[in-house]
Formats: C-alpha cells, sequence, structure tokens
C-alpha cells in the first residue's frame, strides 16, 4: 500500500472507500490522507434496518464530530441484494464462502459506483477488522479493478495497530461500537 501511495505524488486522487461502519472507518481514514476520500455506505449484509440505519447515523456523527469534511454517498439499505449472493450459503461459518460473497457483493457495487462517478481508486474498510482476511479482501478487489478500470487499492488496515487505532478513536468520541459483524448469522452466533 505504502508503494502505491508514494507512487501518487503530491496531487490526491479521488477514492471511493465502502465503509462498514464507523468504527472501522476511523483508523482507515487517517492512513488515506494523500487521498481525496469519498465515504460510501453499502452493506445490505446489516441485519437488521434499524441496525443498518445505526450503523450509518454513527458514520454521519464521526465525520461531522472530527471535522473531516469528507462527502457520504448512501444508495439505501438493499438487503435483497445480500439475500440473493449468499442464497444457499447461510449456514457457513464466518469467514468462510458466505464470507466471501457477501465481500465480493459490497465491493462489487463500490467498483460500479466508483467507475460511473470517475472515481480513480475504490478501497474497503473491512480490512481493519480481526475478523477479515485482508488476503480476500484484496485478491477481490483486485479482480474487480480489472473488470471495472478503476484501481483498487491493495490494503491491510489491521496492520500496525490498526483495529486497536479504531477501537481507541471510538472511544474518544463516544462512537457506538456494533458487536457482530453485521448479517443475521453473525447477529446470532453472538446471541448464542
Amino acid at each position: 500500500m505504502q508503494d502505491e501511495i508514494s507512487s501518487i505524488g503530491c496531487r490526491k486522487p479521488s477514492m471511493l472507500l465502502q465503509c462498514c461502519c464507523a468504527p472501522c472507518a476511523t483508523a482507515v481514514i487517517n492512513r488515506l490522507k494523500d487521498f481525496d476520500v469519498t465515504l460510501f455506505y453499502y452493506n445490505p449484509n446489516t441485519f437488521p434496518e434499524s441496525e443498518y440505519q445505526k450503523r450509518f447515523e454513527t458514520l454521519k456523527v464521526y465525520v461531522d464530530k472530527a471535522e473531516l469534511g469528507l462527502n457520504i454517498v448512501e444508495i439505501g439499505y438493499r438487503d435483497e441484494d445480500y439475500l440473493a449472493a449468499v442464497s444457499g450459503f447461510s449456514d457457513t461459518t464466518e469467514g468462510g464462502p458466505r464470507c466471501a460473497v457477501c465481500i465480493r457483493t459490497r465491493l462489487t457495487k463500490t467498483a460500479e459506483y466508483a467507475k460511473e462517478h470517475g472515481f480513480e481508486y475504490f478501497a474497503s474498510t473491512l480490512s481493519v477488522s480481526p475478523m477479515k482476511n485482508a488476503v480476500v479482501i484484496n485478491d477481490i478487489g483486485e479482480e474487480l479493478a480489472k473488470t471495472y478500470g478503476v484501481k483498487y487499492l491493495v490494503n491491510d488496515f489491521k496492520k500496525e495497530n490498526g483495529f486497536q487505532e479504531s477501537v481507541n478513536i471510538s472511544k474518544e468520541f463516544g462512537l457506538y461500537r456494533q458487536d457482530y459483524c453485521g448479517c443475521e448469522a453473525s447477529k446470532n452466533r453472538r446471541n448464542t
């Protein structure tokens, strides 16, 4: 990632950053100061819709409180996108095939939107989580970059204490931190 950032010089290329939630976005935004970042809140996996809204509101509050001056694009709650994509995968464990399909669904929509709106790069906050495999995320991102002709920033934002930084910033700003990834299966596992 640092090599890619170093190669861009002093201009700030545009980036569409898919954000799963405010806590994950905090440390990631700090690491992307060399980009003109627009946040993309597309999370059709989040269950229930009230949780989706709570996470979105928390993201808006953080951007405002931290005076980040970033635009947020939100295209609405589209759980049907997720449910159609993961049909047949509902009984798999977290980190398995269902998660890869979910990540692909979110990154595909991000790459599509980035291409349609002229962004130079796209990326996701997902790799800051210790529960997410950066190799899987990056493989999907690089594949979609070829398909859509938009550069993908390969990353592993949990490195160099990225996750702990996100926890610390969340505490500093009093942000809501959920205790499950987002989908109904992950919520049910947390409740057992």
